[in-house]
């Protein structure tokens, strides 16, 4: 981290989301990167990680276990914001656990492209969609619905949930709340949307019991 130069009583910038992976992926591909670990030192930027973190499983190919996997851990981020915690809490079986370092690895890969892409765009400013509670309230009540939906059996959603939520994971590592404005807009489409499909699906999978039994 370095401070600005034009002003050197200026805050030292928080480390971006590229250089953060960037120095997780450095290692042993083998090792198991403890979520205690990769939280550590982080600041503001804790919540922003650990959710990007939740969302890995959601790109994982395997049909069923991605939404297992991922929406209770996105649930568990939306919840704490809802209580205005300041820093995250991890019960400690969760603490120990992590992915393994070459699945960051792949998913920093296919990640960093789109990066690319965003770093000229993404930067700190609206932080008051941020750090005002009521604007914490609304996003962690938007990621605990989003979890909800990520966790039902919908047949191909998983990487378009996990592609919104790691918009709300860049712009809470980024300071953007601009790119959150962005991220609420799309989710409430998203909860809409995908809320009214589930529903149809669950009034489907309903009658077809009732007309078994």
């Amino acid at each position: 981290m370095t401070a600005d130069r034009d002003n050197p009583h200026a805050k030292p910038r928080e480390p971006g989301t590229r250089a953060l992976l960037d120095a997780l992926a450095i290692g042993d591909p083998e090792e198991v990167l403890k979520l205690r670990d990769v939280l550590a030192g982080l600041g503001r930027s804790t919540f922003g990680m650990l959710l990007m973190v939740a969302t890995l499983p959601a790109f994982i190919p395997i049909p069923g276990l991605a939404g297992a996997l991922s929406g209770p851990l996105v649930m568990l981020v939306g919840m704490q914001l809802l209580f205005l915690l300041r820093k995250p809490w991890l019960p400690g079986f969760l603490a120990e656990r992590g992915p393994h370092r070459r699945l960051l690895v792949r998913f920093n890969q296919r990640i960093s492209p789109w990066l690319g892409r965003l770093e000229h765009l993404v930067k700190p400013r609206l932080t008051i969609v941020l750090d005002h509670p009521a604007a914490t309230l609304f996003t962690g009540l938007l990621l605990v619905l989003l979890g909800v939906l990520l966790s039902l059996p919908i047949p191909f959603t998983n990487y378009i949930f996990g592609a919104l939520l790691l918009l709300y994971a860049l712009a809470l590592l980024e300071r953007d709340g601009a790119l959150m404005l962005v991220a609420w807009a799309l989710g409430i489409f998203e909860i809409v949307t995908f809320g009214m499909l589930s529903g149809n699906i669950v009034a489907m999978v309903t009658r077809w019991l009732d007309g078994l039994f």
